[in-house]
């Protein structure tokens, strides 16, 4: 990928030469970057980004940062960034938990305490609160359905794009969409978005990645961190740092909502008394 970079700079415009310039002085610091970062970091725009790519032969931003990493990461560390061929079961184990415990702890840092209360304040005026995600991230937002339904709020999420983007339509005033995104840069998440706000919902975002197009657009971004690359399909630690994220919401909306909510949960209690033993 550096290559072909390399050989096509000169066909290149000059805004797609900032780029280029970018990736090769410091493409080991690319495959962690969003297309948002990359572009401030180059001093361009993000379609420009997308323009380099295309002029290098690749589908887009994501599609670069597979290849790049291919050329720079280890086949391991495309597996775990931590992890080496060689470890035992032990090692595996206690690389994976620090992992996670370290992308806990960075994100207790830097979660703004301030867009934390706006999003527990929104979500508990919520007339309907709705969850989408895709891939990984769609587990995330089954997940934060199955707390918040809980707590007698309507609510729903989807892990389908057309179903998404249909719910999205329907969203108004009082309806919070809540996206969880690592990379923050998933086409068919910033459609559902521009849909939903053009209704009037109140939009909240739990990602990976602050400067991002999906971070960009909604009126509460809450920002995790965690050290792993943005070309893996299927993020680790950053999915443990949204899951934890999606605790303190329900929490926080428990809490404000304790009268009713103490109500619906000693409901749904008493609804699983005979499913188990």
């Amino acid at each position: 990928m550096l290559t072909r970079a390399r050989e096509r700079l000169d066909d290149l415009r000059d805004s797609e030469k900032k780029v280029a310039q970018s990736v090769l002085s410091a493409p080991d610091r690319v495959i962690y970057q969003s297309i948002s970062e990359l572009a401030e970091n180059a001093g361009t725009s993000e379609p420009t980004v997308l323009r380099f790519c295309r002029a290098l032969g690749f589908r887009g931003y994501h599609d670069l940062k597979i290849h790049l990493a291919q050329d720079l990461v280890p086949e391991v560390k495309q597996i775990h960034e931590d992890v080496n061929a060689g470890d035992d079961a032990a090692s595996l184990a206690r690389k994976v938990f620090t992992a996670n415990a370290i992308a806990l702890n960075s994100t207790l840092d830097i979660l703004d305490p301030a867009m934390v209360d706006k999003a527990i304040r929104a979500l508990a005026a919520a007339k309907r609160i709705e969850f989408f995600g895709l891939g990984g991230s769609g587990a995330v937002a089954m997940d934060a359905y199955h707390k918040f339904f809980r707590l007698g709020i309507p609510c729903a999420w989807h892990n389908d794009s057309h179903m998404q983007a249909m719910s999205a339509a329907l969203m108004t005033l009082r309806h919070v969409l809540v996206v969880i995104s690592h990379s923050g840069s998933t086409k068919d998440i910033v459609e559902a978005l521009e849909i939903a706000k053009g209704g009037g919902a109140t939009t909240i975002a739990i990602i990976s990645h602050r400067k991002s197009p999906v971070a960009s657009m909604v009126d509460i971004p809450l920002c995790v961190h965690a050290k792993e690359t943005g070309f893996k399909p299927e993020p680790m630690s950053s999915r443990i740092a949204h899951l934890c994220v999606i605790d303190v919401l329900a929490v926080g909306v428990a809490l404000k909502r304790r009268e009713v909510v103490a109500a619906t949960l000693q409901k749904t209690r008493r609804a699983l008394v005979n499913k188990r033993y």
